[in-house]
């Protein structure tokens, strides 16, 4: 099993960053790629960023590329999701997710099946 809990929400205006932080426990953190999901009221759950067990390879949705980044700290079993030049439309529910082995295309970072656990999600609130 692995516990995984988020933090860093908040409220923010359009244009401002937050620092989302997801700390692991249980299973050893570095042999699980992790991702950050968001789902938005009344819309599905979609894939935000994702990074391997390394924290070599990192994958990103259209809609946040160049704006979010990804990163993760093994010795601190932390996986973290900087967010800049938010925008109304990045408002949602923020869900850290891991799964085992590596992630092979950016196709298949997205697949939310592919993630076996989850935390509880963190709110983000983007004012215009």
């Amino acid at each position: 099993q692995v516990q995984l809990v988020e933090s860093g929400g908040g409220l923010v205006q359009a244009g401002g960053s937050l620092r989302l932080s997801c700390a692991a426990s249980g299973r050893t953190f570095s042999n699980y790629a992790m991702g950050w999901f968001r789902q938005a009221p009344g819309k599905e759950r979609e894939f935000v960023a994702a990074i391997s067990w390394s924290g070599v390879s990192t994958y990103y949705a259209d809609s946040v590329k160049d704006r979010f980044t990804i990163s993760r700290g093994n010795a601190k079993n932390t996986v973290y999701l900087q967010m800049n030049s938010l925008k109304p439309e990045d408002t949602a529910v923020y869900y850290c997710a891991a799964r085992l082995g590596t992630i092979a295309t950016m196709k298949n970072a997205q697949i939310s099946n592919e993630y076996a656990y989850w935390g509880r999600g963190t709110q983000v609130t983007v004012s215009s």
